[in-house]
């Protein structure tokens, strides 16, 4: 149900009074309409974790716009910044839109990489389909922020920020904590009433953000959508930082049509372990086991370069296909993270686009967030309109700079993650600052939260095995059945991180987490479908471990002619 905002209710209500005998009189609880919530002001005392408290810096009413299921109405856009309570910190700058017919909801948006850029809260859920309004059309007051600092011209891969401890802390999750204070005050100033529901969506950084939100102040939340979220993002720092240092060897970066090779020798091999020809991998645990990139060959020819030399685009040397299996194997550290881990795992790498030649409108994201046009070195290449290196690389380099050394002039490739000698102990310090280790989410439960959680089986950037490796850890501490009262985990064959041209997800996960939280109707059998590489086919989600398996008859592109299997 929609309503009216506080402003027009307000006056309405005035209005109405003298009828009924009674004084119109002003008071905190009045509405308060868009216009008059320029300079609004948050004390520190009302935010949760330290500021210097918070000040709207503009409003604009934004008119209704679209139709159908891209139909937007009328809202105020409010954008503001909170202060630092370290005068050389940067402030944390937000945006909150307040719809005039409002459902009486809240709805939270995390960023991605290193962040720096506001998250607006106008777009749609991580994987959000197209044919269902977005959060904002639905009548959510949508909010979210920079994270406590504003990048460069690099964007996501701007790290200068975390030589700064309050900035630094900001981004690792204390900005959530602030942002959500704020916004919901002005949420209740504007329509005089709080959210009565609240719920997280974010993708990458955005999923550690869920995980963080929800564990750390579980009061506040009411659900959450968490898309290949990169919870330990400081250990997956350090396998990017092994990625690294073997890209970097010579010879050893591979050519986009060597990436193609290694892709097409693995779809040869793999697509039909899930019982049919489909383009898609589905059976990764298969795969992964069976699948030896240097004794793989395509279409008769082997894919090792004979002798393993380096002899062109039609076969990868051994140096590129170390780095293929760098990327295949986990981090073993000879020291424990504060999770207490010891390892980040590898990539699910056989039929991953790491950005392979392709006309996709959708394939230079892939490119960008995958192994980019050039390889790492020192210094690391700029990141130009055309050129980039691979993304894990440049967060590599940011991290060793910015966060563990602190020094800008400092060699990242120099750097052994498996042997950081002085170094461990700032790194291992980290992983407690950034990482989303608590595994005890009791009190978000107990309040009746609930949490879907997605991931893509060919995801470049965040393993899906981390994810795998977080739910595991999960169940072991909570017991399998209470994790599953209020959380599903699923896995999308053939979908990459955030974009993927061989099966880009849509998926109406906002609906089911509302029916969950809102009606308690359990997740029914759920679908995902295709946008780019089949646009129109569908997959069921199957709770992990499961994959979708071909029932052996039917249209191959069709959800309901595949069933969910473990073997």
């Amino acid at each position: 149900m929609t309503r009216t905002t506080g402003p027009r209710r307000g006056r309405l209500l005035l209005a109405l009074l003298p009828l009924f005998g009674l004084a119109a009189c002003s008071s905190d609880d009045d509405p308060v309409a868009c216009a008059d919530l320029h300079g609004t002001t948050v004390a520190a005392s009302a935010i949760g974790l330290r500021t210097q408290g918070a000040t709207v810096t503009s409003t604009a009413v934004v008119p209704a716009a679209g139709s159908g299921a891209s139909a937007v109405g009328e809202y105020c856009k409010v954008l503001g910044s909170i202060q630092p309570v370290d005068s050389n910190a940067p402030k944390i700058l937000f945006q909150l839109n307040l719809p005039t017919n409002w459902n009486g909801k809240a709805m939270m948006f995390g960023g991605g990489g290193y962040n720096g850029t506001i998250a607006t809260g106008l777009g749609n859920v991580p994987a959000g389909p197209a044919d269902q309004p977005v959060p904002l059309g639905r009548g959510y007051a949508t909010f979210g922020s920079d994270s406590g600092h504003q990048a460069n011209a690099d964007g996501s891969r701007d790290g200068r920020f975390g030589a700064n401890d309050e900035a630094l802390a900001n981004f690792a999750g204390d900005a959530l904590k602030k942002t959500l204070d704020v916004a919901k005050a002005i949420i209740r100033k504007h329509y005089a009433e709080a959210p009565k529901r609240t719920y997280f969506a974010g993708g990458s950084t955005g999923g550690r953000e869920a995980l963080l939100a929800v564990g750390n102040w579980p009061q506040d939340f009411d659900g959450a959508i968490v898309l290949y979220p990169a919870w330990n993002a400081a250990a997956l720092d350090l396998q990017f930082g092994r990625i690294t240092r073997q890209l970097a060897q010579p010879g050893a970066y591979p050519s986009r049509a060597k990436r193609q090779l290694a892709y097409n020798a693995a779809l040869a091999a793999c697509d039909g372990l899930d019982g049919v020809g489909d383009g898609l991998i589905s059976n990764m645990p298969a795969c992964n086991a069976s699948f030896n990139l240097a004794s793989a060959a395509l279409n008769g020819s082997p894919v090792r370069c004979a002798g393993g030399a380096d002899l062109g685009d039609s076969c990868l040397s051994d140096a590129q296909i170390a780095s293929f299996n760098t990327f295949n194997t986990p981090l073993v550290l000879p020291y424990a993270l504060a999770s207490g881990e010891t390892t980040y795992p590898g990539f699910n790498t056989w039929g991953t686009d790491f950005g392979n030649p392709g006309s996709s409108p959708l394939q230079p994201t892939v490119l960008t967030l995958s192994l980019g046009t050039e390889q790492p070195a020192n210094p690391m290449p700029a990141v130009t309109a055309t050129t980039m290196p691979p993304y894990g690389s440049t967060f590599w380099d940011q991290w060793v700079k910015y966060f563990v050394t602190r020094d800008a002039s400092f060699n990242a490739l120099t750097l052994d993650p498996q042997a950081p000698g002085a170094w461990q102990s700032r790194i291992v310090a980290l992983t407690g600052i950034q990482d989303a280790n608590r595994t005890d989410l009791s009190a978000f439960r107990a309040r009746g939260g609930k949490i879907l959680m997605a991931h893509g089986t060919h995801d470049a950037l965040v393993s899906t095995r981390a994810t795998q490796q977080y739910w595991a850890r999960l169940r072991n501490a909570m017991g399998a059945a209470t994790v599953d009262s209020f959380m599903r985990y699923y896995e999308i064959p053939g979908y990459g991180h955030a974009a993927s041209s061989v099966f880009n997800a849509a998926w109406d996960s906002l609906t089911t987490l509302e029916n969950w939280v809102e009606r308690g109707t359990v997740p029914p059998a759920q679908t995902v479908a295709d946008t780019a590489g089949v646009p129109g086919r569908t997959r069921p989600l199957c709770d992990h471990p499961a994959w979708p398996r071909y029932r052996g008859a039917g249209d191959v592109n069709l959800a309901q002619n595949y069933n969910c299997a473990t073997q």
